[in-house]
């Protein structure tokens, strides 16, 4: 993948990534069973991305998922990712954001978030580096630093991990680990 040097400028100052859930890290489809239990549909690529990557390689970077939605599945993956901060049933995401932001002591330039739809704007606009996947909405790539190769559900986030290691030089510890 080819990154212009805006882009990894904007990503080297990453310390916080954070991202929606519904429609970046799952393709947007809900199954609802019968006794009401959501199932949602997980990217591995994503998840090794947040837990192997990050947590392993480079841990100085926090994660945090903010989604209106509150499902008890969510909140599993999100514990199994370790992930920083999980906030859920949040209609108003830059609250959320900031009440993170509050707590972390980082600046707003600092953080990088993934988004795929209109209530997600007011976080890509307020972010350092805002990032949405190639099938989001048209009104939602108008505010965003960068559009994924992917869509959601199908490795934005593993990707803009990858860039943010890249811009930190820390890409080349990541492949040695593999090799």
């Amino acid at each position: 993948m080819k990154i212009s040097a805006k882009i990894l400028k904007k990503a080297k100052k990453i310390k916080l990534l954070a991202s929606d859930v519904d429609g970046v890290l799952t393709g947007g489809e809900i199954i609802i069973l019968n006794n009401g239990e959501e199932v949602k549909i997980w990217n591995v690529k994503d998840g090794l991305g947040f837990s192997d990557l990050l947590r392993q390689v480079f841990p100085r970077i926090k994660t945090a998922w903010i989604t209106g939605r509150k499902s008890e599945q969510v909140k599993n993956r999100a514990e199994n990712l370790k992930i920083d901060y999980l906030v859920q049933g949040s209609s108003d995401k830059i609250s959320a954001l900031n009440a993170i932001l509050s707590e972390t002591g980082y600046d707003a330039s600092q953080t990088a978030y993934i988004g795929d739809d209109i209530v997600d704007i007011p976080v890509l606009k307020k972010v350092g580096f805002s990032i949405c996947p190639k099938d989001a909405s048209c009104d939602v790539k108008k505010y965003v630093d960068y559009v994924s190769a992917f869509d959601g559900g199908e490795g934005v986030a593993r990707e803009a991990v990858e860039i943010i290691l890249k811009a930190k030089n820390e890409w080349k510890k990541v492949l040695e680990k593999y090799k």
